[in-house]
């Protein structure tokens, strides 16, 4: 029989969230513009970055806007995501104290002053000691595909596990790579290729609220069912 402390299983280390539900919480809650879900969402992640500060996890990834959305999604709803990031991120940037800000995407799709802005914020926060991922712009194919290209202009020759380990060093975010939880929220069951690489030996857990309701209360049972997952497959 294993002893009870062979089974403790931690917190994740690098917890995923996929902010799914700001349209259909606006929708829901009457507003005339479904915009202001956007900005009730973009509010509410300082709410949870802050909450998962106090349980003590420094790495943590968003998807914010994908490549797909970008080039898919109404022009005029891009174009005020566009300008909530350029507004919202540089100044919550400068209000945290701990969190270092990291973009994975690719920011040409983006308005130069949107990109500038982001850029800003990631040298405003450097050398902090958590991570923050803000998927941007980001097209989990041309992720990797990036990272393979650089493999192969640095001329590193490696194999097997050490060619995977290469890499992942080079995937962009924060300096630990594997992603241990994703939550998504607003009920939808995939992923959409959220992190697909870091993710693949991930906890998933989904939420039935949408993004802009999703509670301190909500954030502790998708850790719990973390832990009771790997708890089971720990003993």
């Amino acid at each position: 029989m294993k002893s009870s402390a062979s089974t403790v299983v931690e917190m994740p280390r690098h917890v995923g969230l996929i902010m799914d539900g700001n349209r259909r919480w606006a929708r829901a809650a009457g507003l005339a513009r479904v915009s202001e879900g956007h900005r009730a969402g973009a509010d509410h992640l300082e709410d949870v970055l802050g909450w998962l500060t106090e349980r003590g996890i420094q790495h943590v990834s968003v998807y914010v806007l994908s490549a797909d959305n970008i080039r898919k999604r109404d022009a005029d709803e891009v174009a005020y995501l566009f300008r909530l990031i350029e507004s919202v991120v540089p100044v919550q940037a400068r209000q945290w104290s701990d969190w270092q800000l990291h973009i994975a995407g690719d920011l040409a799709l983006l308005p130069e002053s949107c990109a500038t802005a982001l850029r800003d914020a990631v040298e405003v926060t450097r050398n902090r000691r958590s991570h923050l991922t803000l998927a941007i712009g980001y097209d989990p194919k041309e992720a990797v595909r990036d990272a393979v290209r650089g493999l192969l202009a640095e001329g590193v020759d490696v194999e097997d596990d050490a060619l995977v380990a290469a890499i992942s060093d080079r995937l962009p975010g924060g300096p630990i790579k594997d992603i241990d939880l994703v939550v998504r929220t607003s009920g939808e069951h995939r992923i959409s290729g959220f992190f697909p690489w870091q993710s693949q030996h991930a906890e998933i857990v989904f939420s039935d609220k949408m993004w802009p309701s999703f509670a301190e209360k909500d954030l502790d049972a998708a850790l719990a069912e973390y832990t009771r997952r790997r708890r089971a497959a720990a003993s």
